[in-house]
């Protein structure tokens, strides 16, 4: 899937990746292909992505929101 990871300042991912996921709300919970669409509020934490070479990053935030449509993961977050 599509993956952009932004933040006010500047842009700290932006590529593909097999796994992301983000500390909402409601809980942490993973996107993989093929995810229904969703809108979510993210609270600080970690949002935690797989690339296509298994490596795994994590990029701290401390809240902002998510959208997840047609194969495309923006998370737009405040660190």
């Amino acid at each position: 899937m599509n993956l952009e990871i932004i933040t006010p300042e500047s842009c700290l991912y932006k590529g593909e990746a097999k796994t992301v996921t983000v500390p909402s709300t409601q809980g942490p919970f993973t996107m993989l292909e093929h995810h229904a669409p969703i809108v979510a509020i993210l609270e600080a934490g970690k949002v935690v992505l797989t690339d296509l070479n298994d490596q795994v990053l994590e990029f701290a935030i401390t809240g902002g929101f998510c959208e997840q449509h047609d194969g495309t993961v923006i998370v737009c977050g405040e660190s």
